[in-house]
């Protein structure tokens, strides 16, 4: 039977945040966590990922934008800053990405994440998908053969007919372009992947309406991705949504949910 893997993005972004994911996980609202490991919550918040079920899958959130770097990165940051999404996206279209810098804190990422949890990620995605953009994703494939053989890689793409079959279909074809070849390399070096993803809305509609849109014509692993969380903090623009997700995802039977959709939800 498919398979639905729920996945709570964003954890050690905030002790709010990191709280409101580990009780759904506690609660077996989601099965698999994302960790920011760059993040200043990440050493204390990964305390709480200790006494989960090793059902619940745990993966690494590579984290190039918008938070403070594990390592010195001069070419990268500014005033020690990693950039916004939209200059990485740039940088990355022209080649000009420091990738030595890169590969540098992806593996330092990779190391924090074994140092706290005592055992590789179960998997390896990006913060705001940058784990798909040309030349990062190279360093992806190459640090997650090393470090996690056994992990799988986050594919943003998805068949024409699942993308056109689930709302906001603008974002998941963007996301879908720019995964273009990712499954064919992380094959060649081993790994699998999920083989659709799903979760894209715009963080102001109604989750608990709009979440069984994204179990539409799901694949045998089927992905999807969510944000919960609590609290506020400064540059969060989907605080709002954050709180909406938490509070859906509690009210939801997800394995009744799954199942009406051919899926299997475990945790």
């Amino acid at each position: 039977m498919p398979r639905l893997v729920l996945c709570a993005d964003d954890f050690g972004l905030s002790p709010e945040i990191s709280q409101v994911i580990a009780g759904l996980a506690e609660d077996g609202k989601i099965n698999a966590i994302s960790c920011m490991t760059a993040c200043p919550g990440w050493i204390e918040d990964s305390e709480l990922l200790l006494s989960l079920p090793l059902s619940i899958e745990i993966g690494l959130h590579i984290t190039l934008t918008g938070e403070t770097p594990l390592t010195a990165m001069p070419s990268f940051t500014r005033d020690g800053r990693l950039p916004e999404i939209d200059r990485v996206m740039r940088d990355a279209r022209f080649r000009r990405l420091p990738l030595d810098e890169i590969q540098g804190e992806i593996a330092a990422q990779f190391e924090s994440f074994a140092t706290m949890l005592g055992r590789p990620p179960a998997f390896v995605d990006g913060h705001q998908h940058v784990h798909v953009l040309p030349g990062i994703r190279d360093i992806v494939i190459a640090e997650t053969a090393r470090n996690a053989p056994f992990a799988w890689l986050r594919n943003c793409a998805d068949s024409v007919a699942s993308i056109a079959a689930r709302p906001f279909r603008a974002k998941a074809i963007g996301n879908a372009y720019h995964s273009l070849g990712l499954k064919r390399a992380a094959a060649r070096a081993g790994l699998s992947c999920n083989d659709s993803f799903g979760g894209h809305y715009d963080f102001d509609s109604d989750y608990k309406e709009i979440f069984p849109s994204f179990l539409k014509r799901p694949g045998s692993a089927h992905l999807v991705m969510c944000h919960p969380g609590a609290g506020e903090m400064p540059g969060d623009r989907i605080a709002a949504g954050r709180m909406r997700e938490a509070a859906a995802l509690q009210a939801i039977s997800m394995h009744d949910m799954a199942a009406s959709h051919g899926l299997d939800f475990w945790y």
